[in-house]
This record gives C-alpha cells, structure tokens and sequence, in this order.
C-alpha cells in the first residue's frame, strides 16, 4: 500500500524501522536545501529502505554508527542494482540525524601511526597558534606527511635521530615535480615544521637551515596570459539563458575583465556589492579590502545572475553551486574547475586550463593599450608596486621603445 510522507513525496509502504519517524523531516530539510523533486523522492526512499535494514539487524538508533551504511548498500547490491550518489545520500541522511541529536556523534579515529600523531598536532599548531588560513595549513600538512613517511615509513618515531640528509634528500625528490612556487612552499613548510620539532624540544639542531632552496627570482618567468581572441570565443559560448551558464558568464567576466583571483571571487558576498556607487569591495589576496568599481558590462551580468539564475540560498555568497545544497564554493578550485570545463568545452588552445590566466590576460592586455604599472597595479589590485614588474616582460616591442638610445648613435 502506497504512503504519501508529504504533497510530494510517496513510498510503496509505510516507513518502518528505528528511523521511520525520521524520513518525513528529512525530506522536508532537502526541499528547504534546494535538491530537485527526484533527488528528493530518491533519498526518502533510500532512508526508508535503510530504516527497514536497520530493523532487521536490530539496531536501535543510538547504536547507529559509520559502518552500517556501507554494510547496507553491500546487502542492497545483492539484490538491486547499486545507484550512483547512494553512498552521498546515506551520508547525507546520517548528517541530518546527527544535527537533530538522534543518533550520536562519532569522535574522528585517532592517528594510526606516529607520523600521523605529530602531523596533527603541528596541524593544530598552525590553525590554532599561528592561525594559518585553511588552504596554507592543508600544501603544509601534505608536505609535512610525506616528509615524515619518507623518514620514518609507520615505524617508531625517533626524531631526535634526524640529521642532515633526512632534511636534505627530500626537496630534490619533490622539487622536479612540482611549479617552482609550488617547490618554495614545499621548503617553507618543512622549515617551518622543523622549527616546530625544536620547538617542542624533539630536535636540539637548527634543522631548518639545511633546508635547500629553491630558486624564486620574481623575474624568473613570463606570466602566461590568455589572448583576447579566446576571451571572446570563451565567452560567446557559454549560453546564459540557464542559471549555470548566467553564474558562469559573471564570473568570466569578473576574471576577464577586471582580473579578480579565484579567491575573491569565490569570497564575494551580497553586502560587498555597493549597488547605489557601482562598487563592490573586494577581498585580496592578504585578507585587505579593496573598494573598486565595476564596468557596465560586469555589473548587467553579475545582476542578470542575481536575479534569474541564482537559487534560494541563506548563504551570503554571491556565486553558488549549481549542486543542491546551493552553497558558496569551498575554495578556489571551485573556480578553477569550472574554468577547465568552460575551456574544454569551447575547444579552446589556451596557455592554461587555469583562472589566473585571465588576470595576465588583462595586464598584458592594458601594457599593450599604453597604461601604466601603477595603473595595471591598481587594476590588479597590487599593494607592492614591484610585484606588476613582472609584467614588462610580456611585451618586447613595448620595452623596446622604453631603451635609452646607445650613445653615441648606432654604429
């Protein structure tokens, strides 16, 4: 017999089970997050079905843990074909119960290894100490992990032991494969770790100083900049009749044509739009706000998104996920993902599948017009005026007119 939970939802039998009570609030909480009506029909009926499980096996809810969703979806294989999103959506179910306090909260495993017991705690070290921000703590962690499995594999920790080739023999295994400021955040990491072991009175020699270094000339490399061609082609494909391909433009445009970082892009919210002055401030790369303006041409997009695009969110971000729930972007690489599939999808030949292409893209682009470094550095948004030298090397013809004449004529 067919049970209605609501004016939207409808099961083949009634719910049953430790969780029955359940599957009706919980269909109610992905309405209100914005998942589609058969995301929504799915999920209640995957509760339903894991509600049913659970009984058979006679598990009551407080004795509900992380290991009962996968023994479900092996039980479910067994007699129905699996699904893609099952295990997100159990997942999901089991974060809901959670939050409503009716299953209890498991507390995350403890570190298996030493290794791992001192990368997390120079983990805390950096988030609440030095409070890092989330994307630093996560490149240092990483190198530190792999520092300290090259070192000392799953076995005792003896880092007291450590000497001079343990520190050095790292960076040139690492460094090769890595973008050369992806190499001088492996180092910095390291020495910053190693300073910490001393800290903490694991190491008695300044261990750090043996760190290599890897070379850094800010002047060391030409910024690879998108032309204008596939700025116009990219744009001119992406269909902004749809909510996705409205977000999508804006937030070209944004890269495009005012030079944003993914990062500010991301970090957008609804109160640093200054509607009234055609402004927005804008949060840099150091946590320093900007006041800037915008074009005519990014302000109809970013409010064309607004208005038709944009889901119903309590967030504050501007820019969503397209993904129920709608949500701001957890970092950067949100942008930069939709970057690479924007690219592919036009076919375009560029110098990078990456954001920050646009931004040389427009520096390079005002070099050639005749703006300034101070002017291309206000664009941009630099605080320190050397960091726009870099971009006089874009552009030889333009520093060749700059060259002070050979005295005494050519010869």
């Amino acid at each position: 017999m067919k049970c209605v939970i609501d004016s939207q939802v409808v099961l083949l039998r009634a719910p049953e089970g430790p969780l029955a009570a359940y599957v009706k609030p919980f269909a109610g909480s992905l309405r209100e997050q914005g998942y589609a009506q058969d995301s929504i029909q799915r999920q209640a009926m995957l509760a339903a079905a894991f509600s049913r499980w659970l009984k058979s096996q006679g598990v009551a809810p407080r004795g509900i843990i992380s290991e009962h969703p996968p023994r479900y979806l092996r039980y479910r294989a067994r007699r129905a074909r699996p699904s893609h999103g099952d295990a997100a959506a159990l997942a999901h179910r089991l974060a809901f119960l959670r939050g409503k306090g009716v299953i209890p909260a498991e507390a995350p495993p403890l570190p298996a290894t030493p290794a791992e017991r001192w990368t997390q705690a120079y983990e805390v070290d950096l988030r609440d100490v030095r409070g890092l921000s989330v994307a630093t703590i996560t490149n240092s962690i990483s190198f530190v992990a792999r520092f300290l499995r090259n070192r000392l594999g799953n076995g005792p920790l003896a880092l007291s032991n450590l000497c001079a080739s343990d520190v050095v023999r790292l960076v040139p295994q690492e460094a090769p494969h890595w973008h050369r400021k992806r190499a001088q955040l492996l180092t910095s990491a390291l020495r910053s770790f190693l300073q910490y072991l001393r800290y903490r009175g694991k190491t008695k020699l300044y261990w750090a100083a043996a760190v290599p270094a890897v070379a850094h000339g800010s002047m060391s490399s030409v910024p690879r900049a998108i032309a204008a061609e596939p700025v116009r082609r990219l744009l001119a494909s992406i269909d902004r009749r749809t909510a996705v391909g409205s977000r999508d433009y804006a937030i070209r445009l944004l890269l495009a044509r005012l030079g944003w970082r993914s990062g500010e892009v991301v970090s957008l919210e609804l109160e640093d739009i200054h509607w009234n002055v055609g402004q927005w401030s804008v949060r840099g790369k150091s946590g320093q706000r900007s006041e800037l303006p915008w074009t005519a041409e990014v302000g109809e997009a970013v409010a064309a998104y607004l208005r038709r695009g944009r889901p119903q969110s309590a967030s504050r971000r501007v820019f969503l996920r397209a993904k129920a729930p709608p949500r701001g972007f957890r970092g950067a690489r949100g942008v930069g993902s939709i970057v690479r599939h924007r690219l592919q999808r036009a076919g375009l030949d560029t110098p990078t599948h990456g954001a920050h292409q646009f931004r040389h893209g427009l520096a390079t682009q005002m070099l050639r017009q005749g703006a300034s470094l101070d002017e291309i550095g206000e664009v941009l948004g630099h605080h320190n005026p050397q960091t726009t030298t870099i971009y006089t090397k874009v552009d030889l013809d333009a520093l060749r007119s700059l060259a002070l004449p050979w005295p005494g004529g050519v010869r």
